[in-house]
C-alpha cells in the first residue's frame, strides 16, 4: 500500500468526481485539520491535533479520513516567497511520503505561502484575542489551504 504524493493538479486526475478531501496545515507542534463537503465546494474546520509522534499523528489522520469517507488529502507545502523550498517544505514532503506508506488515498501538495499570515490577519480583524487565535489558527490555516485547493480544482 502506497499512495501517490503529487502536486494538486496532477493528483486531481486520480480523484473521483465527488468525495471529501481533508486539508492539513502541518506545524511543528500541531496539525490543523479541515475537511470539504462531498461536492468539494467548502472547507470547514475539523480539529487541531497535538503532535506526538508520526505513528500516533498518522493514526488520527487516517481515523478522521475513514470517519468522513475521505478520497484524498491536501497538504499545505510551505514554499518560501522566492519559490525555493526550505526545511519546513522538506519536512512536509517527508511527512507526505511517510503518510503515503500507510494509505492508498492520494496526497496532493498545495502551495500554502502566506496562509498562516492571512489567517492571523483575518482573526485580528475579527478582534479575536491572542489566546483565541492560538487555539484556532491551525484549523483556520487548514481551511485556508483546503479552500484554496478546492477553488483551484473548480477552475481546472
Amino acid at each position: 500500500m502506497s499512495a501517490p504524493v503529487l502536486p494538486l493538479i496532477e493528483a486531481a486526475a486520480l480523484l473521483p468526481p465527488r468525495g471529501t478531501l481533508i486539508g492539513l496545515d502541518l506545524g511543528t507542534k500541531t496539525i490543523g485539520v479541515a475537511a470539504s463537503d462531498p461536492d468539494r465546494r467548502l472547507a470547514t474546520a475539523v480539529e487541531t491535533i497535538e503532535r506526538k509522534n508520526f505513528t500516533a499523528d498518522a493514526a488520527r489522520l487516517l481515523q478522521l479520513a475513514a470517519e468522513r469517507g475521505t478520497i484524498g488529502f491536501v497538504l499545505g507545502l510551505p514554499i518560501n516567497m522566492d519559490g525555493s523550498e526550505g526545511p519546513r517544505a522538506q519536512s512536509t514532503r517527508a511527512f507526505a511520503r511517510n503518510l503515503a506508506g500507510r494509505t492508498e488515498l492520494p496526497i496532493a501538495l498545495w502551495d500554502e505561502r502566506l496562509s498562516t499570515a492571512a489567517v492571523e490577519r483575518e482573526l485580528i480583524a475579527a478582534d479575536a484575542s491572542r489566546r483565541k487565535r492560538a487555539a484556532v489558527i491551525d484549523q483556520h490555516a487548514a481551511i485556508f489551504i483546503l479552500q484554496g485547493a478546492l477553488d483551484r480544482l473548480a477552475r481546472a
